[in-house]
């Protein structure tokens, strides 16, 4: 597979294009990255490669593009199955993780901008929202390293990026995320000792300053 090109449409912010960065780190993948700009215009290379959503992560894998983040991830651990497995090979367990991944999708970076963009009532009910989700993750988590045991696997990819949003939710919303779920913050913080996510995440406060120059541009206060 040397002779592959593999190429990356993202963003350094994007949580979704994080999780297929830090799925090519853990397999050992060598790729080419491209920087999409997010307030910009979109590159004539994003929009061919992506003409339905017209949005990052896209991954170009010997001229074919693969979109969606969950479903490059899986991709990818379908195509190079040598190293790393996301998945386990038992067929429940496999589900289990589609299941709790698909759930991280639909919910989390929804709640997460309404606790960002809004104030009062609809702030706190958010805010409830995102700690009874984080709550229910802890339970699937319980005493285990990560999501699917002993080995780093694709709920973890589906989730871990969100980490780097924890000081912008919290500075927003006032609140403690590690006093509410102290489990979860563990499990990030382990997550962070592994090469693929540490050099893949951005800093907690430049992630707060894009959140905020997001809010600018939205006009939101």
């Amino acid at each position: 597979m040397g002779d592959e090109k593999v190429v990356l449409l993202s963003s350094w912010a994007s949580p979704f294009g994080l999780r297929v960065r830090i799925a090519l780190e853990e397999k050992g993948i060598v790729f080419e990255y491209k920087e999409e700009d997010m307030f910009g215009t979109k590159s004539p290379l994003l929009l061919n490669s992506n003409p339905v959503h017209k949005k990052i992560p896209v991954l170009i894998h010997n001229g074919k593009p693969i979109c969606e983040s969950l479903n490059i991830v899986q991709y990818i651990d379908e195509v190079w199955k040598g190293k790393s497995p996301l998945f386990p090979s038992d067929s429940y367990q496999k589900a289990k993780a589609r299941f709790w991944a698909d759930l991280i999708d639909k919910k989390i970076y929804d709640i997460c901008k309404r606790i960002w963009r809004s104030k009062g009532e609809n702030q706190e009910t958010a805010k409830k929202e995102l700690i009874e989700i984080f709550k229910l993750l802890e339970g699937e988590i319980a005493d285990k390293p990560y999501f699917g045991g002993n080995d780093f696997g694709f709920v973890d990819v589906a989730l871990v990026p969100f980490y780097s949003r924890f000081y912008a939710l919290e500075t927003f919303g006032n609140f403690s995320i590690e006093a509410e779920c102290p489990k979860l913050v563990a499990w990030a913080k382990r997550c962070m000792l592994r090469e693929s996510v540490s050099k893949s995440l951005p800093d907690p406060q430049k992630a707060y300053e894009f959140v905020l120059q997001v809010n600018e541009v939205l006009g939101i206060q």
